[in-house]
């Protein structure tokens, strides 16, 4: 016969060195706390599992603990039985011989002494960890997947714009997330956070908040993951670590020279000349480290700028404008 399972514990949360006052104290709590009528329905199937689970721990420890008294009462009738027969026997020995054969023989004429009957608490089954039954075992297993299971993560998005992901920030982000009760119900918590966006951090990058999303009777803690998005920027477009600006240049400035200057996306500002060039369509113009931060990277390393032009070319040409343009480029290669 061995000790209880280790479960029987674990579901009543006691140590095996727990007296019985303390059992049956915390046996009475969890049955409070996981009785189904104290649910909802979402979560009453769960309670029900938990409710039965507890029962039967808590059955089996008392059994338990019964069937060790009766073994102790048993082992001290077998001591004092013992006791009284050695007394005996050192009398026996001190007696002269003639009272020694007559006592021989009264014990040889004596009758055999009945078979003796166990107590009725004698014959009780004690625990093992191979003594659950069918419907203790499927209990034991449904409170089993209950603990192990996690909540569904909590997922909500986080919006920082082209600045932000370029220079590094932090976000103050609230949310409501569902907390179980002492008494097992669901109730509303607002939660706040602080999300510390690092330089070079792209579209699609999760934050994740161990064990602070929604909470369910009988399982982890759900998270709460973040998943970062970029605000579209008004000038500039990403392209995985590079920055590309899109400038429109005018026909007759991509052929004759042009001037045009814009800002970086720390602030500075950047001014460009094309006199000795001429523009053409598709032209672009890379300008080496001025693209995003690398995030995880070497430190200071970025990618590129990359400006696309786009010539513009005028809608239409009166007869003066097309003779005037064939006598400028016919001798053009």
């Amino acid at each position: 016969m061995g000790n209880p399972p280790e479960l029987y514990y674990e579901v009543l949360n006691i140590t095996k060195d727990t007296p019985p006052q303390e059992i049956r104290a915390a046996y009475r709590c969890l049955v409070r706390q996981w009785h189904p009528d104290k649910h909802p329905p979402e979560s009453k199937p769960e309670a029900e599992a938990r409710f039965k689970a507890i029962t039967q721990a808590y059955e089996a420890l008392l059994d338990q603990q019964e069937n060790r008294a009766v073994l102790r009462a048993c082992n001290d009738d077998a001591r004092r039985s013992c006791a009284s027969a050695d007394d005996g026997a050192a009398a026996m020995a001190r007696a002269p011989e003639s009272e020694k054969a007559a006592a021989r023989a009264r014990t040889s004429a004596a009758p055999p002494p009945p078979p003796r009957t166990p107590p009725a608490r004698e014959s009780q089954k004690v625990y093992s960890s191979t003594d659950i039954g069918g419907g203790g075992r499927r209990a034991f297993a449904e409170f089993s997947s209950y603990v192990v299971r996690k909540a569904p993560p909590l997922e909500r998005k986080v919006e920082c714009t082209l600045e932000e992901l370029c220079s590094g920030c932090k976000k103050e982000v609230r949310y409501t997330r569902d907390v179980v009760t002492k008494n097992g119900l669901i109730a509303k918590e607002e939660v706040t956070q602080t999300i510390r966006v690092r330089p070079g951090w792209k579209k699609g990058t999760k934050v994740t908040f161990e064990g602070m999303g929604n909470e369910r009777p009988g399982c982890l803690p759900g998270d709460a993951v973040f998943t970062v998005s970029a605000r579209r920027h008004r000038a500039f477009k990403r392209q995985g670590d590079d920055l590309v600006l899109k400038a429109e240049v005018p026909l007759v400035s991509a052929l004759t020279g042009w001037s045009f200057s814009f800002r970086l996306l720390g602030g500075e500002k950047v001014s460009w000349s094309f006199r000795d060039e001429v523009i053409g369509p598709g032209y672009e113009k890379v300008v080496r480290g001025e693209g995003m931060p690398v995030a995880g990277g070497r430190r200071g390393a970025r990618g590129d700028l990359r400006v696309k032009f786009d010539v513009v070319f005028p809608r239409s040409l009166t007869d003066e404008q097309r003779r005037g343009l064939v006598e400028i480029l016919r001798g053009c290669a």
